[in-house]
This record gives structure tokens, sequence and C-alpha cells, in this order.
């Protein structure tokens, strides 16, 4: 072979070297980088109705913790679109599942129908943690499931804020309950609150139904309720958007402030009210906390620590004297 042929070939050579060691290097790279990403647990959040202020706050929350501890875990958090949206909550487990997702923290809409996805999701290796709003124990016990609860007591929240309206009030005072969404354990434990203090304060009872969460509804609902009944003093309403619909109810009355309005998660909105007499008090649950801790118990639980029962979040009932 020419001298000249043999030094081309060995240049080729080398080129071809250089190439394979360079693209060996950039593989190991790529490969200890998937393999990082690969060990960092993936969070799912599930929410209820994210037009709910209190949701929002918890989403934020969460969405702060993650990017705070980005290097530790990746994050999504999902919601529904209105609180009866059960259908959405169910798709949410399964894809969260189809996308082999280790922690999915859930707060259930519904605490019997939501077992069943949930119990898929435990099958399929992931660890769920069950915040906020209890999943049915008949129907986990069915099922097979063995989860615990990291919430409030909602039944001692929802008496905080109805004995402080009985206090106000005074024994045979006229009050309406509004009700949360029947099929969630919370709603049914609110209930539960408001009815002892019924008892304890000796109140008289007008009516109780459901505006399943939602605004609008218990806006409607509390005007029905001022037409059917007369001399209505007190409103228990399960949650604060529903307290917003009483209160514009109240003021298209001309009655804001002469009738007394408790409700149940401290947003935004309602503080003002609170601060300017339109509502008599509310019950702070931490929502954003409660995310976020959901979220460092699924971690925990993924380390190999399991926790059974109820650990109970805070609580803390919120008059004028709370507000600035």
């Amino acid at each position: 072979m020419p001298r000249s042929t043999r030094f081309i070939e060995r240049r080729r050579a080398l080129k071809i070297s250089l190439f394979t060691t360079a693209t060996l290097a950039l593989t190991s790279v790529v490969g200890i980088q998937g393999a990082s990403a690969a060990d960092k647990p993936k969070v799912g959040l599930i929410m209820k109705s994210l037009s709910n202020e209190f949701f929002k706050q918890m989403k934020a929350g969460a969405d702060k913790y993650a990017a705070e501890n980005k290097d530790k875990f990746t994050f999504k958090a999902v919601g529904m679109k209105d609180e009866r949206d059960f259908a959405t909550q169910v798709d949410a487990v399964e894809n969260f599942v189809t996308q082999k997702y280790d922690i999915i923290v859930v707060a259930p809409a519904d605490s019997k129908a939501m077992v069943t996805p949930i119990a898929k999701a435990v099958k399929a290796g992931i660890k769920v943690i069950n915040i906020d709003v209890a999943l049915d124990e008949d129907a986990k016990k069915a099922a097979g499931l063995d989860l615990a609860f990291f919430g409030p007591d909602n039944r001692e929240g929802a008496k905080l804020a109805s004995d402080a309206l009985a206090k106000d009030l005074g024994a045979g005072a006229k009050v309406v309950i509004l009700e949360g969404n029947p099929e969630a354990d919370n709603a049914k434990e609110r209930k539960k609150g408001f009815m002892d203090s019924v008892q304890s304060g000796k109140l008289d009872l007008l009516d109780s139904k459901t505006a399943h969460w939602e605004t609008e509804e218990a806006n409607t609902l509390m005007t029905n309720f001022l037409t059917k009944y007369q001399g209505i003093q007190g409103v228990m309403a399960a949650n604060d958007s529903m307290a917003l619909g009483v209160v514009k109810a109240l003021d298209a009355a001309g009655l804001s402030g002469k009738v007394k309005v408790v409700g149940f998660d401290n947003i935004p909105p309602v503080q003002p009210l609170i601060k300017n007499g339109k509502m008599l008090a509310t019950v702070e649950q931490y929502g954003a906390q409660m995310a976020v801790m959901g979220i460092q118990y699924g971690l925990r639980e993924v380390a190999g620590e399991k926790f059974n029962g109820w650990v109970k979040t805070d609580i803390k009932l919120v008059t004028a004297a709370d507000v600035k």
C-alpha cells in the first residue's frame, strides 16, 4: 500500500476511534442523567373542584413545595370541573397508574366511588395517601384496603363554628343548614357537627338541604329558604363556597349582617365578610399544608414506612378577632 494511502487510512481509523469514544461518553452521561430522573419518585395530587378557592390554595401550596424540592421528586396536580365531576377523579387515578406514578395523593369527591380505582392503584404498587376527605371504611374493608387518613376532624370543626353561632343567637333561634355533597364523608361529618350544636344550643332547625358545595346552588337554595321560612336567624354552611352564595342571597334580600352565617375552610373571599359582619365565623383547616403533608407522607411510604388509622390535621375557629 502506498505511503499516502496508509496515512489516509490511519486518519480515518483515528476519526472512527474518536467518534466512538465520544459517543460512548455521551451515552454514559445520558444514561446517568436518565437513571437520576428515573430514581425520582413521580407524585400525583388529585383534588376536588378547582373552582373552589380551598382547592386553589391546596394546589398553590403543593406546587410551591414541589418547586422547592424538584431535585427530589416530579409532580403533577389535577382537579375536577365541579364538585360532582366524579368521572374526572376516576380518570385521573387511572391515568397516574398508566403513567407509572409512585405516589398518588387524593382528596376524594365521593368516599365510596373512589375506593375501587384507588384499590387498583394500590394493587399496581402505588403508594396512595388519602387526605381531606376520608374514604368510606366499609368500602375500604370490602376492597381489602388498609390506608391511613390524613385530615381534619370535620365534625369537631363544624361544631366549633356552629357553637359560635348558637352562643351568638341563643336558645330557640331559627336556623337552616346547607349541606355538602352527600357522597362525601366530610359533608356527613360536618352535618353531624352542626346537629350537635343544634341539640346542645337548643336551636330551632327549620331545614337542612345540600347545595353540593357550590356557590350558585347555595344562592338559589338560600333564596328559596328565605321565601319558605320567616324569621331565619342563622345559617350553617358546610363550606365557605356555599357561605358566599348564602351571603349573596342575604344581600339581595337586605338581610346581610342581620342573619348570622358560619362556614368552613377560611378561603380568602370570606375574610372581608367576617370583618364587616356579613359572616360570623369560619373554620381554618390549612389546605395548603395538608397537601404538602400528603406528599411528605407519600415519600416516607416509598422509603419503607407504613401508616395506618387517622392522622389528624389542625383546625381553628376564625372570627372577626382573627381577621386583619
